[in-house]
């Protein structure tokens, strides 16, 4: 499949602070292949390796074989060893014998056989068919044959189909048969469903420690999904305990077993494997909304970090790791531009990729001190010139929409806020980052969530060791609906008219009530749609109101029905909003927050008398099977979504368990890509 040359590319971003410059690709004609030219398209290849040039000798028998210490280089064609390419980026490849041991750099300068994957046994290959380079992508040097051993030296090679091969360890999708309707009607519009938000680089975010494991890596998946001590003793089992409401003496296996992870309630964890993403594409996710999210406090908090806390870093970071992903998928499937996963940075963008049959991965933003703009004590701690600046830079890197508010009040305006102990967690965050707690009073119509009257909640998490200022006064709420006192900011409306300027999403979710009905009087009258709700932290009377002005709303990733936890059920979400919305929601999506610190759909209570049957077909006619990790079978039936794959099994089951209204929901869901897309059209058509 050709590569797109048009589309904008993250590969180029050069960073100064937070300076961003990216690069779009410009249509050229192809560079002549050199002995530089990276291969990229070796994947999955079982390959006999000849050394043809090596600064000794170079005759028939000098193909490589295995030895009792490392490889010798003067095996006849019979007696040589198979080896397997595993691409673990552009260019580069984990090379793996007959016996599965990998071909490895060591200190002494021999190629010799290891035991796992790491940085000394990845290889970049460069030049053309019959005259290839292998060098040591760390070290940088070449490697060829002296005195008949594999070793460092100025050598070059051809590469021979073989059988025999021994590969790493892979998961599969279960996909049994592929989609039978198309990604793209005959109209043009997107034909499917819209993740509209998700964190698939979640695990870069909070210092790069925080979560266990990463939708990829260079290794597979024994690598991207290996256990973390770090997360069963010491501050890792305390955040587990606090945030995840996990046991904090529990164990953590996650490859091969996966006994203790992913899970559905696993929030440190990583959830979204790409195995499992390429499973929900497969399934008939048309667009998935990968928002960089950003939290100063919760780095701070945690011990181990990796980068910088400045939530603008974090976000650089995320887009860095999607970037490489991007690199990583198309390294697997035969060089840039042919992945199924590709970012978008405008609608013309998605289009584009739709029309290939691919992914297309929008970005957002989500972080709780938006360009810096924390208040302490009542101050702002940016201006106008900060906004713009900020703007103009997420604009520069693609980013479609933002969320003004998230966890902590902030210049803008007042956060709504998190219920129970949750909560009570947050609003030590919100003082810490503010130097105030939140301030609520009662309030009759839509109101934010109710917080505990007593002091036992923040008082537990103050013996578990989160510290506080001394002396502060633990604070007291008044009983029924409260809603934060704080209101959108001058400083807010600057940054809501920038958005529109731009083009931009308004991200209502995480505003408290007041807030966000004074962004939606702006957005109305000024006929601004593109506004959106896209996972449940909203009023129903705001989600009904963006609805009405053409914006749009996605649902949080719930159970079809009640699946025993305390949460709501994603049906009876679905039916409220579309009331609320008054007969003018013709699409709907679904918002996972996979990776952002959410719980994921769990199983539903009746699941075992009314089961997702195994093999099921998903609206896009994709037939599936249970998804294999490991020694792990997933099954929705038992385990929920316990990782991301899973949502192709939770998209059929919600469809089927919607009865008489499966029609409509389905229509709704399988439109949602297209509706969100159009309301990014309207928003950039706004600003001409």
């Amino acid at each position: 499949m050709k590569t797109r040359p048009t589309r904008a590319s993250l590969r180029n971003v050069a960073v100064a602070g937070i300076v961003l410059v990216v690069a779009a690709g410009a249509l050229t004609a192809p560079a002549a292949a050199s002995e530089s030219t990276p291969v990229t398209d070796l994947d999955g290849s079982c390959m006999l390796l000849r050394v043809i040039a090596d600064g000794t000798t170079a005759g028939q028998n000098n193909y490589i074989e295995k030895a009792s210490v490392g490889y010798g280089t003067r095996a006849d064609a019979a007696s040589a060893e198979p080896i397997a390419f595993d691409a673990t980026g552009l260019g580069t490849y984990q090379l793996t014998d007959s016996g599965g041991s990998d071909l490895y750099e060591s200190v002494l300068g021999y190629v010799w056989a290891g035991d796992g994957y790491g940085p000394e046994a990845d290889w970049t290959i460069t030049g053309t068919e019959g005259a290839y380079r292998i060098t040591a992508t760390t070290s940088g040097t070449g490697i060829g044959s002296r005195s008949g051993k594999l070793t460092v030296a100025a050598g070059s090679f051809t590469f021979e189909p073989a059988t025999g091969c021994s590969f790493p360890p892979a998961a599969t999708t279960g996909l049994i048969t592929p989609a039978t309707e198309p990604a793209v009607n005959a109209d043009g519009t997107l034909n499917g469903y819209i993740d509209a938000h998700a964190h698939p680089a979640g695990s870069a975010a909070f210092g790069g420690e925080f979560v266990c494991g990463s939708p990829f890596a260079p290794g597979g998946i024994e690598v991207a999904l290996g256990g973390c001590t770090s997360h069963t003793i010491g501050a890792g089992a305390l955040f587990e305990a606090v945030i995840g409401g996990s046991d904090p003496f529990a164990g953590d296996e996650g490859w091969p077993g996966f006994s203790d992870w992913p899970s559905s309630e696993a929030m440190l964890h990583e959830q979204a494997y790409y195995k499992g993403v390429e499973r929900a594409w497969q399934g008939g996710m048309r667009v998935l909304n990968a928002l960089l999210v950003g939290n100063r406090v919760i780095c701070e908090l945690y011990p181990e970090r990796v980068t910088s806390c400045d939530e603008g870093e974090q976000i650089l970071a995320q887009a860095q790791l999607l970037n490489d992903m991007q690199d990583y998928i198309d390294a697997q499937s035969g060089g840039p531009g042919e992945g199924w996963f590709q970012i978008a940075t405008t609608p013309v963008e998605v289009r584009e990729i739709a029309d290939e049959g691919k992914l297309a991965v929008v970005l957002g933003a989500e972080t709780s001190e938006l360009f810096g703009c924390r208040v302490i004590d009542g101050v702002a701690q940016c201006d106008e010139e900060d906004i713009d600046t900020g703007l103009d830079e997420m604009s520069a890197l693609g980013v479609s929409g933002l969320y003004p508010i998230h966890k902590f009040d902030n210049a803008f305006g007042g956060t709504r806020f998190d219920a129970g102990v949750t909560g009570a967690a947050i609003n030590v965050g919100n003082l810490i980052s503010t130097g105030s707690w939140w301030q609520a009073e009662s309030c009759a119509g839509p109101s934010d969530n109710e917080q505990p009257i007593s002091n036992d909640a923040i008082a537990d998490l103050l013996s578990a060791g989160v510290n506080v200022p001394a002396g502060t006064t633990l604070p007291v709420y008044p009983e029924g609906p409260i809603c934060n006192v704080q209101e959108l900011t001058a400083l807010g409306e600057y940054l809501v008219e920038g958005m529109m300027d731009r083009g931009m999403i308004i991200h209502i979710d995480h505003m408290g009530v007041r807030t966000a009905q004074a962004v939606l009087d702006i957005t109305e009258d000024a006929d601004y749609s593109g506004v959106a709700s896209v996972h449940s932290w909203s009023d129903p009377t705001i989600t009904g109101r963006i609805a009405q002005s053409g914006g749009f709303v996605a649902g949080y990733a719930y159970s079809a029905a009640d699946a025993g936890n305390g949460e709501p059920d994603f049906l009876t979400q679905w039916r409220e909003n579309s009331a609320a919305a008054a007969g003018t929601m013709n699409a709907y999506g679904v918002g996972s927050d996979v990776n952002g610190l959410a719980v994921q759909p769990g199983a539903r209570l009746d699941a075992d008398t009314v089961p997702l049957q195994y093999p099921f077909t998903t609206p896009n006619g994709a037939v599936f099977e249970r998804q294999v990790f490991g020694d792990r079978t997933w099954d929705l039936n038992t385990d929920g979504v316990s990782q991301y794959g899973m949502y192709a099994d939770w998209f059929a089951d919600v469809i089927a368990y919607a009865g008489s209204d499966s029609a409509l929901l389905e229509q709704q869901m399988m439109g949602g890509a297209e509706s969100y897309v159009q309301m990014w059209e309207e928003a950039l058509s706004w600003t001409e």
